[in-house]
């Protein structure tokens, strides 16, 4: 289904997207990755304006990425993605059939405390992207990874599409407008897209520092785990593979076009069972609560019924599931790079 389909993934070389290059290539796909490697990526942590307590096992973690990217001939290209003009010259040689725009700053708390930065790699590089898309006419199809932060705060305990975008914050609310710009372009320009929206993700090589990130790193390094607020907060936790899955779906289905989907697990669970199902994988780790960030959204569960009945998606790790994998590999990974 996708054996020599061009596709070009921006912001490939980050989280989301070196695990969708490696499956699209291991199902035939042509693809190109174009990244600066700027953004909580290898560049910011070798100059250590990222992460600089866990530098060594970051750098790691990236450089695993790249071998793997490497290893699979995925075809990665260092250019920053404000650029436009060096940004259209590249896609004009690869001559994409698909884009897909995985490039933001990709953490909530970053994201309010240097906002500039966030609009630049953010709605800038968006721009860019859909400007070169709408005038070739070789792009049939292009996908925006928003999400689930554009809710605000949940006002049911489980949430489809259709629930109002109430952002909270920079994070929120520029995914909120690109969300809007996107499906501008197709108003306009007839571009054709598909707006994703994740939620609360997790799985090898992140660096991101979500919660279930932070509760492994520190229960191998002997440390607390640190809950904001009591513990009952609610998150869709998602692996990783399972987002990967709905992308492919997405990429393959022409139901997909025009439309936008939750993509996760598709049942939400407390911040303290998380801290549970960490702690029987290294017993005798501490728990301790602290003050809650007031710039979260309260948010819970993400209906993923639109997605099963139009694509067929079907998500198979439950939180259990997807921290053991989880929790395997960090404990192959951190004896030749200690946290800390």
């Amino acid at each position: 289904m996708f054996a020599g389909k061009r596709i070009a993934i921006l912001g490939g070389a980050g989280f989301i997207g070196h695990h969708l290059a490696l499956e699209l290539v291991r199902l035939g796909a042509d693809v190109s990755v174009i990244d600066s490697l700027q953004v909580n990526n290898l560049i910011a942590i070798a100059a250590g304006r990222d992460h600089a307590g866990n530098r060594d096992l970051y750098s790691r973690i990236l450089t695993e990425r790249l071998d793997l990217l490497r290893e699979a001939d995925v075809h990665l290209t260092i250019q920053d993605l404000r650029d436009y003009h060096a940004v259209s010259r590249i896609l004009d040689d690869v001559a994409p059939e698909a884009i897909v725009h995985a490039a933001a700053v990709a953490h909530a708390g970053q994201s309010n405390k240097d906002p500039h930065t966030t609009f630049d790699h953010s709605l800038r590089t968006l721009e860019n992207a859909l400007d070169y898309a709408r005038a070739d006419k070789r792009v049939e199809h292009f996908v925006y990874l928003s999400s689930s932060m554009v809710y605000g705060d949940f006002l049911t305990p489980a949430v489809d599409e259709e629930h109002p975008l109430n952002s909270i914050g920079i994070y929120g609310a520029l995914k909120v407008a690109g969300e809007k710009i996107v499906v501008a372009y197709d108003q306009v320009f007839g571009l054709q897209y598909t707006i994703v929206r994740p939620s609360a993700l997790y799985g090898p090589r992140c660096i991101s520092r979500r919660v279930s990130q932070l509760f492994i790193e520190d229960a191998l390094a002997g440390e607390s785990l640190r809950i904001q607020g009591d513990g009952s907060e609610r998150l869709d936790f998602t692996y990783v593979d399972d987002l990967v899955q709905g992308l492919v779906l997405v990429l393959d289905h022409p139901d997909s076009r025009g439309e936008t989907f939750n993509l996760t697990y598709g049942e939400s669970r407390s911040i303290s069972e998380l801290a549970g199902i960490v702690e029987q994988h290294f017993p005798g780790t501490e728990i301790e609560h602290v003050q809650r960030d007031k710039l979260m959204p309260v948010r819970g569960t993400l209906s993923v019924e639109k997605a099963r009945k139009q694509l067929g998606y079907a998500p198979a790790n439950p939180l259990e599931v997807g921290i053991e994998k989880y929790v395997a590999w960090y404990r192959e990974l951190v004896p030749a790079a200690p946290i800390g």
